[in-house]
């Protein structure tokens, strides 16, 4: 009996042990809670913007603002204006809406915001080292200079060919791998064209060496290199997880492979333009730094696994969504057929004439498909910034102090009423020239207005500096996309192209979109997402 007392009273014991941790633990987070509700209703700062409202300290709205940002931005721009903080884990972060919320953070001056600071612990362990946002601003611009001296108009005008064959081969009945052998079927629309999109970016861009290794282990190395876009990433790029070692792996791989390219390409003598095919990788070999210093072949690479990740993703993205509204809008691909029949003309077989650069300027309707799948699915919807020193809001009593990141989300302003008129209605023709009757009334209103945009240089040519406009998929200021017009050309040409072999339709016949997946850092729809598609006798 004395044993089990002895047992008995060591449990009680035990039990009562855990019992005060735990009240202990309920008490400390409950206090931690009251505080933080305390702080919030009794503390508010009026020079600095108004704080939402949560419980949880460090948490904040973290969870809120991740499962449907812009739902999140519309209720709280209802609740506190244009301008408020949010708490994003325990960092105060504040919310610009409106042009002129684009305009302060995405044309803020050096002194004022900072990007490398913000995107440098993610995206330079996966680029690599002394490219993008691991370099002085400065170098990114000279960067961005011989990038965009890459696209020139004789070079996007090669790729249209290349981008064209690549997707006739991928959609082919002879495919290798026979997705779409036979007359009709069905199609997880997000993952056919993420692969889609990497063979013709690779391709046109990367050169012909780069596009052949994906139809081995290349194509794995992307999508580990890939998994290190994380949100967790912006805090823990370092962490020992399985993934970042995998994306660790990646990146010398895949460094080391575009570094035996370029070396090879050295060994064979640096040809003349006239004897080999244009591609980015040539194009920066041959580029010079203002000090004199020749681009590193290590930069080279780094650089080009860079256009690689930021062009697959936006693309990929872009031309799933493309698809998926098609396949809601059977007028829309029987009008894009007509257009490219009438500008085009068609061959004594019924099939279509092909397309070329020139031509791509002379369908509207495929622009403006693209344009408005743009304006409501805009790839990024957040974009950060560090703030370097106290920043007055122009109009306001506010100041934002170094303490706080920045955050512009032009995808508000596009699909703001304000600008355009149902903005959650997808319809190409709200951008027509000339609308008709019917469509008039969802116009642009800028667009009406008028608005004339200000330019400006920032080290690597004019551009838009985009304050104006409430249509700004690409960015805006020094960080503006430079790969904007190699986008529109792609997409484009993956439009033309597969519209004139295939008709899409819903599963179940309806006209209704899947939803947003905003899990990671950009924008894409809920997988999966499967559409029925008919190829077409005749076009």
């Amino acid at each position: 009996m004395g044993l089990l007392n002895d047992i008995s009273g060591a449990a009680t014991a035990i039990t009562s042990t855990w019992t005060g941790i735990t009240l202990t633990i309920f008490g400390a987070i409950a206090s931690a809670i009251l505080l933080n509700v305390a702080r919030q209703l009794l503390l508010r700062n009026p020079n600095e913007p108004p704080i939402v409202f949560h419980w949880v300290p460090f948490i904040g709205s973290t969870i809120t603002y991740g499962i449907d940002p812009y739902r999140f931005f519309f209720a709280c721009r209802e609740k506190y204006g244009d301008i408020f903080t949010f708490i994003l884990l325990g960092k105060k972060t504040t919310v610009c809406l409106g042009t002129k919320g684009n305009d302060f953070i995405l044309n803020g001056k050096l002194k004022d915001v900072n990007a490398e600071e913000i995107y440098s612990p993610l995206t330079t362990p996966v680029f690599g080292k002394d490219v993008v946002y691991d370099c002085p601003n400065a170098k990114l611009m000279e960067q961005k200079k011989f990038v965009k001296f890459g696209l020139t108009s004789s070079a996007l005008r090669s790729y249209v060919q290349l981008i064209g064959q690549e997707t006739r081969s991928f959609f082919a009945r002879d495919a290798v791998h026979k997705r779409f052998a036979s007359t009709s079927g069905t199609v997880d629309i997000p993952p056919t064209f993420a692969e889609l999109t990497l063979y013709t970016a690779s391709r046109s861009l990367q050169g012909k060496e780069v596009r052949e290794k994906f139809d081995s282990t290349f194509a794995d190395l992307f999508h580990d290199l890939d998994m290190g876009f994380t949100p967790i990433n912006f805090m823990l790029p370092w962490a020992p997880l399985p993934q970042n070692r995998k994306r660790d792996i990646a990146q010398r791989k895949m460094a080391e492979t575009y570094t035996s390219i370029i070396e090879q390409r050295r060994k064979q003598g640096n040809l003349k333009s006239g004897n080999r095919e244009e591609d980015m990788i040539w194009n920066l070999m041959n580029c010079t730094y203002k000090d004199g210093t020749p681009v590193p072949d290590r930069e080279v690479a780094h650089m080009m696994i860079a256009l690689l990740m930021a062009g697959q993703h936006s693309s990929s993205s872009t031309s799933s969504w493309i698809f998926l509204r098609l396949a809601s809008r059977p007028d829309i691909q029987k009008e894009l057929l007509e257009e490219q029949k009438q500008v085009l003309g068609v061959k004594s077989d019924g099939t279509i004439n092909d397309l070329s650069y020139e031509e791509l300027s002379r369908l509207p309707l495929h622009n403006q498909v693209v344009k408005e799948t743009l304006r409501i699915h805009t790839p990024i919807h957040s974009i950060l910034r560090k703030v370097k020193q106290p920043m007055h809001v122009e109009g306001t009593p506010y100041t934002i102090p170094p303490t706080h990141s920045l955050l512009a989300t032009p995808g508000v302003t596009a699909r703001t009423a304000e600008h355009f008129p149902e903005p959650l209605s997808w319809e190409p023709h709200r951008w027509d020239e000339s609308p008709s009757d019917k469509h008039a009334r969802l116009a642009p209103t800028y667009l009406k207005e008028g608005v004339v945009e200000e330019k400006e240089d920032y080290g690597y040519g004019e551009i838009s500096k985009g304050a104006a406009s409430p249509y700004l998929p690409f960015g805006a200021g020094r960080h503006r996309c430079i790969g904007e017009q190699f986008a529109y050309l792609q997409l484009q040409t993956i439009l033309a192209t597969v519209v004139r072999e295939f008709k899409f339709s819903n599963v179940d016949g309806s006209d209704k979109v899947v939803g947003t997946d905003y899990s990671s850092l950009f924008s894409q729809p809920m997988r999966p997402a499967v559409v029925k598609w008919e190829r077409r006798e005749k076009a």
